[in-house]
């Protein structure tokens, strides 16, 4: 597979311009640039910042020059602390990965939230497609229901089409449904081009990383399991991924996993015989992956819980 070079070894900045309330002292203090130069020091090579359409765009779509200069300063910072950075649209006009929180609908079968789609990524590639290769875009996160996948696809070649008027060589990471499930990459079509990268994201097995989810019809929140318990091993995550390596080896493309982690409520020794052994199998096959998350949101790999297993966490990532 292609390397993911400058892309390996990542952390996620979500709650920052993503699943948030939007005031201003949040958007101002969530993440400063100190924190920037804190997960430097862990050793990554990236971050990866989701962040929503409504952040970027008045509700007539028009642009928000406040809500660029968080991007803004995000890309100035990364660059200060020799850090890459993934732009990542976290909630677009009409669509939300999060069923449960958010009211966007239709944008699969709208052509005009399509189009507002299409007009936020060429602003996005006037103002930061000339930031090869330290900038990389990621398209939409976690598409849902399988019966997306027909117009994904097509919204994608349209949009990276589009995109690549402005911002001819800049690294473009698409993900399939499922929310990303590595088994559906299958499913995408060719990469538009050589600078596009498949993605996929992992927290399985969710009952184990998941455990005590408050949010999902998939977990019972009062159930418990122990690593030793679950089914993860080396030999689980290579069959999960299978698929998924075979398809980037196919079209000679990259593979990244733009998230993973577990949730706070598994102890700390479980989550670092999870990470140590998710990531023997990245390192493998040159998976780039980037963790989440960096603080709080019920994944925080900074929060003082683990604090004893900080060191050798941050060497697994």
């Amino acid at each position: 597979m292609k390397e993911m070079i400058g892309f390996k070894k990542g952390i996620n900045f979500g709650g920052w311009l993503s699943q948030c309330n939007y005031e201003k002292k949040h958007l101002d203090t969530f993440i400063t640039e100190n924190d920037f130069k804190t997960a430097a020091s862990w050793g990554i090579d990236h971050i990866r910042v989701p962040f929503d359409y409504n952040i970027l765009e008045n509700s007539d779509g028009s642009f928000n020059e406040e809500g660029f200069a968080y991007l803004t300063m995000a890309v100035n910072a990364c660059k200060a602390n020799g850090l890459n950075l993934i732009l990542d649209l976290h909630k677009t006009a009409g669509f939300s990965f999060d069923y449960y929180g958010e009211s966007e609908s239709g944008f699969f079968d709208s052509e005009e939230y399509q189009e507002r789609f299409y007009r936020l990524w060429e602003e996005m590639a006037r103002r930061y497609g000339s930031l090869t290769p330290n900038v990389a875009f990621e398209l939409l996160n976690e598409v849902t229901d399988e019966c997306f996948i027909d117009a994904w696809n097509r919204i994608v070649k349209v949009c990276i089409g589009r995109i690549r008027k402005t911002a001819p060589d800049i690294l473009i990471l698409v993900g399939s449904y499922h929310n990303n499930s590595a088994d559906t990459v299958q499913f995408l079509d060719e990469p538009f081009d050589e600078n596009v990268i498949y993605n996929m994201h992992c927290y399985e097995p969710l009952k184990f990383t998941h455990q005590g989810a408050y949010w999902t019809d998939a977990i019972i929140p009062e159930e418990r399991m122990a690593f030793e318990e679950s089914i993860t091993s080396e030999e689980y995550f290579e069959e999960l991924f299978s698929t998924a390596i075979a398809k980037a080896e196919k079209y000679g493309t990259g593979l990244y996993c733009g998230e993973y982690g577990c949730i706070d409520v598994v102890s700390p020794e479980d989550t670092l015989k999870w990470y140590r052994t998710i990531n023997s199998v990245f390192r493998k096959h040159d998976i780039g992956r980037a963790a989440w998350n960096y603080k709080a949101m019920d994944f925080g790999l900074s929060d003082d819980r683990l604090s004893e297993v900080h060191d050798k966490l941050i060497e697994l990532l």
